[in-house]
């Protein structure tokens, strides 16, 4: 669970830069109104099982939060194997033990440790890539890297293992979380894992917010569409 390792040789940047992105990172984190004010959204996962094209599952779940750490999770939704329920929930229970910690699971120097990897151009905005090493081995907690906006601050990208496995059923998960603004609120929009699912072998899930959160009456925020960064490749679990 803690193999996933930072390539020396992407190094690049000034790492005294590293405090003053920081800086700015908490202040944009602090600021999030999706940190302060409840919201619904509904979303729609598809599980694949090894190679194979066609998914072996499709879930749809109903996700509620309620400031300040307190999410909910219902599947209202699935076809096709069963095992893909539990993968599911798996990857959700991540999501609300993440929640629960409330500041203890901030992505912040309380609670990790950082490295400047490199400075990036995906798309107009530059983004910083920095790599997190958690300071402690809990649930909720990450070791991998972020992808930060270097115009908002806001983390766009996390890409890592969690540093304890959200499930009995998953042995060994890998996770891509995007994130973007929608209805003014920046919260996760879509997710991609690779996981090592007990008894079962490894599976790929992609999971996609398909209606926006209704805590707020605006029409859907234009930067959804930013779920458009290239994934980076995601070490196949061995």
């Amino acid at each position: 669970m803690w193999s996933y390792s930072l390539n020396a040789q992407e190094l690049t940047g000034s790492p005294p830069k590293l405090d003053l992105i920081l800086n700015a990172l908490e202040r944009a984190e602090e600021q999030n109104p999706a940190l302060s004010q409840p919201y619904e959204v509904t979303r729609q996962y598809n599980v694949f099982r090894g190679d194979d094209p066609k998914p072996y599952s499709e879930v749809t779940a109903h996700i509620s939060f309620v400031p300040p750490d307190i999410k909910t999770f219902k599947i209202t939704d699935d076809q096709g194997g069963a095992k893909g329920i539990k993968i599911v929930d798996g990857i959700l229970d991540q999501e609300i033990a993440s929640a629960k910690t409330g500041h203890k699971g901030d992505i912040s120097r309380s609670n990790y440790d950082f490295v400047f990897v490199a400075e990036q151009d995906f798309g107009e905005t530059p983004e910083y890539i920095l790599h997190i090493t958690p300071k402690r081995k809990e649930a909720g907690l990450f070791l991998g890297e972020i992808w930060v906006d270097a115009k908002t601050y806001h983390i766009r990208q996390l890409v890592g293992v969690p540093v304890k496995s959200p499930s009995f059923w998953i042995t060994d998960l890998h996770i891509i979380v995007q994130f973007a603004a929608v209805n003014g609120m920046w919260i996760p929009v879509f997710v991609h894992a690779i996981a090592t699912v007990r008894f079962f072998g490894i599976c790929t899930l992609s999971g996609r917010n398909i209606e926006p959160p209704i805590a707020d009456s605006g029409a859907l925020d234009h930067n959804l569409h930013l779920l458009l960064l290239p994934f980076p490749p995601l070490p196949v679990p061995m």
